[in-house]
């Protein structure tokens, strides 16, 4: 229970409960999906040693040999770190975020959804420190294994089956892959696997890539030695004032070119938003029972089907009476404004209004707190509206209902809003 909570009855808990679930739809689409997609689309930081002597390289050299690195077998260990300061995303939080607040995480046995769905399970790597196995054969054949102190979650993929296990919880969720290839040869994945979990290592690097253009400096920044391999030093810097990313390390395998270490620093100082990588490594090919799985007996498995049957019928739910948000179909007039590190998007928020207020009835005056507590009231001549707040990525929604969302600063989303009016 958080501490401004007073105690409540059963009914008040699910009341809140409730609230809190309403006020995650309205800003996790343009806050915190977002952030949590691109951190965990940015993985692979960990304690490096050592400066081993290695030939020197140019920073297109580095680059050249990230995109041409044919890495698609290894096993090892990653830890991975994230501060986006934001709350956790555990239990109820976690599941209202992935899917609507109608199921997963652990919810006391209400009905919900299956505890292992991975659209929940994953988006608690957006916050906190995780150690995680993994593994992976090729584009058909991954694993990653989140290692808690008394459980463990596992999401394998292998060939036309996605097996997730959630150990605490002893439930399954299974989902099929749509069994055909699109442009990259590679077979469709299944819609309850997370678009923005990479399958392969390579995957992860040309996440960060992407971000290099002319508003970009991009260089070689020395060696390093992580999980026991030589490694060059990547540094990417927008050139930009105003952005809230300071700068992007990734150590780069000298011999194979794979992502070992990838650290996402602010403008603003302070620890790392983003630290992975591997603290071991072995690029042998698995053993091939590393990708079986049979669910335990007597565990609860749920279908991909079924459960998005549920997310159907738990969105006309009556706990929730305003519209809900439903991702890019409701994204109205998307507008990228500004380049580079700097871009911002602009957007409207379904029906024409901002965020609903605790006078408005839609609220409870719980989970109005909460979404008190996530953002700053501003004003300007765009009217007035609130800054919901990231260490990476800030977003603000105005009263009539736009929004302003990029990795730059507060005063940069209000001065883009004060142009626009």
């Amino acid at each position: 229970m958080a501490p401004y909570e007073p105690e409540q009855n059963t009914s008040e808990t699910g009341e809140l409960r409730a609230g809190r679930r309403k006020a995650a739809r309205y800003v996790v689409p343009v806050a915190v999906a977002g952030v949590a997609a691109a951190t965990i689309g940015l993985v692979p930081a960990l304690a490096t040693s050592g400066d081993p002597k290695l030939p020197d390289v140019t920073a297109q050299e580095l680059i050249e040999k990230i995109a041409a690195s044919d890495t698609e077998q290894l096993s090892g260990t990653v830890k991975i770190s994230t501060d986006l300061g934001l709350p956790s995303f555990g239990g109820d939080m976690a599941g209202g975020l992935a899917q609507g607040g109608g199921s997963g995480g652990d919810d006391g046995g209400d009905g919900a959804g299956s505890a292992a769905d991975p659209q929940a399970k994953l988006m608690e790597l957006a916050t906190g420190t995780h150690t995680l196995r993994v593994a992976a054969d090729g584009p058909d054949k991954q694993k990653l294994s989140v290692i808690d102190d008394a459980a463990e979650y596992s999401l394998i993929h292998n060939g036309d089956d996605v097996w997730a296990y959630d150990s605490k919880s002893n439930e399954v969720h299974h989902s099929k892959s749509a069994g055909k290839a699109g442009d990259s040869g590679k077979k469709d994945a299944p819609e309850d696997l997370p678009k923005d979990v990479p399958s392969t290592p390579k995957e992860l690097a040309d996440e960060a890539l992407k971000a290099v253009d002319d508003t970009t400096s991009v260089k070689v920044d020395g060696t390093a030695q992580v999980a026991g391999r030589d490694a060059y030093r990547l540094v990417i810097k927008p050139k930009q004032s105003g952005s809230t990313v300071g700068q992007i390390t990734v150590a780069v395998d000298a011999r194979t070119g794979t992502p070992l270490k990838f650290t996402l620093s602010p403008s603003g100082g302070g620890s790392a938003v983003v630290d992975a990588g591997f603290t071991k490594v072995d690029f042998a090919k698995p053993e091939a029972s590393t990708f079986d799985f049979t669910p335990p007996k007597g565990a609860k498995v749920t279908e991909g089907d079924d459960a998005k049957k549920f997310k159907g019928e738990a969105s006309e739910g009556k706990e929730f009476k305003g519209k809900e948000f439903k991702g890019g179909e409701d994204l109205n007039g998307l507008n990228v404004i500004g380049k580079g590190w700097n871009s911002i998007a602009e957007l409207e928020l379904p029906g024409g209004q901002g965020i609903p207020t605790g006078g408005s009835g839609d609220v409870p005056p719980e989970a109005q707190q909460l979404l008190d507590s996530l953002g700053d009231k501003v004003s300007g001549d765009f009217g007035s509206g609130t800054v919901f707040k990231t260490r990476l990525v800030n977003a603000l929604i105005t009263e009539d209902g736009k929004v302003y969302a990029g990795a730059v600063t507060k005063d940069a989303l209000v001065k883009a809003a004060n142009a626009a009016s």
